[in-house]
């Protein structure tokens, strides 16, 4: 698997990659994990891309060069017999893993996890500026000739959006076969443009988050308690931690906790300190096991995240501590759990106070919704997907060895 960001940082991507690892080797399989790292790596399954110095965008390690990285990835592939390269992501590791395995004829798998024109738009200074010249040191590894994306979607209105989906679709047509956690990005992909064969496969979860999680007990609201609800997420605009402050702020009667960091650190900070002290807690980057903990012990997950988000592992997380969740964006529907998830009915602050304060109101809802993500629980553990996961491998395999 090639990566360019990997732990110890935290994010869905990071998440999903540990969890196909987990899941992969259980069955008998062998996974390496090649990622740029800020220091060198002590497990054997996980080796060190060249990795900048200084330049470090968005705190996470940065492959540089990808020349060097596409050099050291060939050698590595050859003598590992590297059989199926899993790309999963777009940035310079992710195209050092297509230069080096289209030289050894060796397949690509490409999951698309995000939507980076909403990424670049929000976190890169000067977006009209950065994304070109991000798309053009793309544009000199990987040819973007054959993308043509439609400016009637909305989505794709603007030329930086479009500049990023024709990144996305280019390199989505130079892989064998891609993998998409959710089916409104699929159907976003084909839409644009991408011919590769696409599998829409849910992100799973690992069995030690499970076995962390033990055997979640359904919420119960004791009469006269503060409705505990919990954000998790990188602090950047795309995730739109500000609708979920002032959300909070003007519903009396909830007590929340948000744990991340990112761009908008000092932003959500200043907005937190407007808010009646004690309402709401921000905690930073803490371990995937404080998260959990945090989890065991509320009442909702919010996601206030919009037109961003394909699947996010929060989600699942949150479902397997049966957790009930709430979400902004109706094309996150899919990821919830029958009867244990709601859609806010308007995506503002407007929408998701009025939301919070109909589940503060109604104690019984909440249990209801816990003892439905409960029950799906099983639906969620990275066990289930294993084998489409594998079926997707070895139809590149085959599809290559025709091809």
């Amino acid at each position: 698997m090639v990566t360019d960001y990997y732990l110890p940082t935290l994010g869905g991507v990071q998440t999903v990659i540990k969890a196909h690892r987990e899941a992969l080797e259980h069955d008998g399989h062998e996974v390496t994990v090649f990622s740029p790292l800020a220091h060198p790596s002590t497990d054997p399954g996980v080796v060190r891309l060249p990795t900048a110095r200084l330049f470090a965008p968005d705190g996470y390690p940065f492959t540089w060069t990808a020349a060097a990285a596409a050099r050291m990835l060939r050698r590595e592939l050859r003598a590992r017999r590297i059989d199926v390269v899993h790309v999963h992501t777009e940035m310079f590791a992710a195209l050092a893993g297509f230069e080096a395995a289209r030289g050894l004829g060796i397949p690509v798998v490409q999951t698309m996890h995000g939507r980076i024109d909403v990424y670049t738009r929000s976190v890169l200074p000067l977006p009209a500026l950065t994304t070109a010249l991000l798309a053009g040191l793309h544009r000199r590894r990987m040819s973007h000739d054959e993308a043509r994306i439609d400016p009637r979607e909305p989505y794709a209105r603007t030329r930086t959006a479009r500049r990023m989906w024709r990144l996305m679709v280019s390199q989505a047509n130079h892989a064998t076969h891609v993998i998409v956690p959710s089916a409104h990005f699929a159907a976003k992909l084909r839409a644009q443009g991408v011919r590769t064969p696409i599998t829409v496969l849910s992100n799973g979860l690992e069995a030690s988050v499970l076995e962390a999680l033990g055997t979640p007990q359904p919420r119960a609201i004791v009469p006269g308690e503060a409705l505990r609800a919990l954000w998790c997420g990188r602090l950047s605009p795309e995730k739109r931690p500000d609708v979920f402050i002032d959300a909070v702020a003007r519903t009396p009667g909830i007590a929340a906790e948000m744990f991340g960091d990112g761009v908008a650190r000092s932003a959500v900070a200043k907005r937190i300190a407007a808010v009646a002290p004690g309402r709401i807690t921000a905690h930073g980057a803490v371990p995937q096991d404080r998260i959990l903990e945090a989890m065991r012990a509320a009442h909702l997950l919010v996601s206030s995240s919009l037109d961003f988000d394909n699947q996010p592992m929060v989600i699942l997380e949150a479902i397997a501590a049966g957790l009930p969740v709430l979400v902004t964006d109706p094309d996150l529907a899919e990821a919830l759990p029958p009867r244990g998830g709601l859609v806010t009915p308007t995506p503002d602050v407007a929408g998701l106070a009025s939301a919070l304060a109909d589940l503060r109101d109604d104690p019984a809802r909440i249990a209801r919704m816990s003892a439905a993500a409960l029950a799906h629980r099983a639906h969620i553990a990275q066990s289930t997907h294993r084998a489409g996961l594998v079926d997707v491998y070895r139809a590149a395999i085959e599809s290559r060895g025709t091809g």
